[in-house]
C-alpha cells in the first residue's frame, strides 16, 4: 500500500490543514499507530493518526467569522484604494443579535483566512477563519459544499439557456460542476454551486445572454446569512457546521 506525507493524511481526514499538521508534528501531538510521529514521516491509509489533548485545546481556540460584506470591500489582502473585508471585524461592528460567548479580541485577527471569496462587485455570506478544518471543508480541491446565491440580471437569455447554466457550460476549457439554476423572479436567479472559480457566476451569465447587475451570496453549506446586518459581523455558533 502506497505511504503519503502524514500531515497530507491528516487534512483528507478532515483533522486540520496540511501546515497545521505540520506544526503538530513538530510539537510531538501527533501519533501514527501509537507512536510519536517525526516531520516528513509517511504512512499508509489504513494507520491509525491519533492527535495530543493539547490539539483540541489550541483548535476550539480558533475563531470563525461570518460577515455580510459589503460592495466596495475586497474579500482578501488590501488592494489600491480597496478596503480588506476583515477591517470590517471590530468591536463596534458586531452585531447585535450574536449570541456567541466569545469576546472580541484582536488576536483573533492573526492568521484568518478567507474560505471563499467574494469578488468586489458582490455581497452576501462571507467567512474569515483560523481553523484549518473549515477552510479545507470550503475551498479544498475536494470540496463539495454548495454555496448559494441570488443574482439580478438584465438581458435575453438565449434559447436553452437555463439548461445551460445547470449543467452544460466550460470555463477556462473544464467543464463546470452541475448547478442549480432557476428564476427566482421576472429579473432574479438563484444559483446554487459546488465550486468557485474566479467570477464563475457573471460570466456562466455572459454566456447565456444575460449581465449580472447584483449579486449576493446567502447559504454556505447549513449556514444562512439570514438577518445579519451588511457590513456587520458574528462568530460561527459552536452548533453550527456547513
Amino acid at each position: 500500500m502506497e505511504k503519503v506525507r502524514i500531515s497530507k493524511l491528516m487534512a483528507e481526514r478532515g483533522m486540520c490543514s496540511r501546515r497545521e499538521a505540520d506544526s503538530y508534528i513538530e510539537r510531538g501531538w501527533v501519533k501514527v499507530d501509537g507512536v510519536v510521529a517525526t516531520l516528513g514521516e509517511r504512512a499508509t491509509a489504513s494507520q491509525t493518526i491519533t492527535l495530543d489533548k493539547n490539539v483540541a485545546s489550541q483548535q476550539s481556540a480558533r475563531v470563525t467569522i461570518l460577515i455580510n460584506k459589503p460592495m466596495a470591500y475586497v474579500s482578501g489582502q488590501a488592494e489600491d484604494g480597496y478596503t480588506p473585508a476583515v477591517a470590517l471585524i471590530t468591536a463596534a461592528n458586531r452585531s447585535r443579535t450574536d449570541r456567541s460567548p466569545l469576546r472580541f479580541d484582536r488576536n483573533q485577527l492573526r492568521g484568518l483566512a478567507v474560505a471563499g471569496r467574494l469578488d468586489i462587485d458582490s455581497t452576501g455570506l462571507l467567512v474569515l477563519t483560523q481553523d484549518g478544518r473549515v477552510a479545507r471543508t470550503l475551498i479544498g480541491e475536494d470540496s463539495e459544499v454548495e454555496k448559494e446565491y441570488l443574482v439580478r440580471v438584465q438581458g435575453k437569455l438565449r434559447p436553452g439557456g437555463l439548461e445551460l447554466l445547470n449543467e452544460g457550460l466550460s470555463l477556462d476549457g473544464k467543464r463546470l460542476k452541475r448547478a442549480q439554476v432557476q428564476w427566482q423572479n421576472d429579473d432574479q436567479l438563484r444559483f446554487v454551486l459546488r465550486e468557485g472559480k474566479k467570477r464563475q457566476i457573471r460570466r456562466m451569465c455572459e454566456l447565456v445572454g444575460l449581465t449580472v447587475l447584483g449579486l449576493k451570496r446567502v447559504r454556505i453549506g447549513q449556514v444562512m446569512l439570514a438577518d445579519l446586518p451588511v457590513g456587520q459581523w458574528r462568530y460561527l455558533a459552536a452548533h453550527e457546521r456547513f
